[in-house]
């Protein structure tokens, strides 16, 4: 499944990418070994209560491929202008989607963060599962079940011009 995976977002780059290249060195290709280790040197890079430890999997500007190791629950967040994919490459979390973040700040122009989400709603996400997060949806890994490695892609989408 891992295979299909990467494959799929390799794919997704690749005919995404071409349409806009950018400065950035490409990166279009990380093997299985790669994966394994990153994911050996993030689990050994982690300091203690440090919620994600991130690494780039792919890169053609402008779209990266992440991935996260997560072994506890971080901040909550609201991307304004990108959708953000993810693969579940190993381990279980329970994701929130929806409702709105608690003690929002803002951290960039475009992304805002909180500690907690209220009024979301919540599924168990698993080794193997794929999912979207549309712009402007706070979302939040709410409990993390030991760890969980991720492939995350934001995916820049465009913003309706005010009316």
């Amino acid at each position: 499944m891992r295979g299909i995976g990467i494959a799929l977002l390799m794919a997704m780059t690749g005919v995404l990418g071409l349409a806009q290249p950018g400065p950035a060195t490409p990166k279009p290709y990380s093997s299985a070994a790669d994966i394994t280790a990153m994911i050996a040197k993030a689990k050994s890079e982690r300091k203690e209560n440090q919620p994600i430890v991130t690494q780039r999997i792919l890169q053609l500007a402008p779209y990266n491929a992440n991935l996260e190791y997560r072994a506890s629950v971080g901040p909550a967040a609201v991307h304004e202008k990108e959708a953000e994919m993810f693969y579940v490459i190993d381990g279980a979390a329970t994701l929130m989607t929806g409702g709105k973040l608690v003690n929002e700040s803002r951290t960039n122009p475009e992304n805002l963060t909180g500690t907690a989400i209220e009024g979301g709603a919540s599924r168990t996400v698993s080794k193997g599962d794929f999912f979207i997060v549309p712009e402007n949806t706070p979302h939040w890994f709410s409990a993390i079940n030991g760890t969980i490695v991720l492939m995350s892609f934001h995916v820049p989408r465009p913003v309706p011009a005010a009316h």
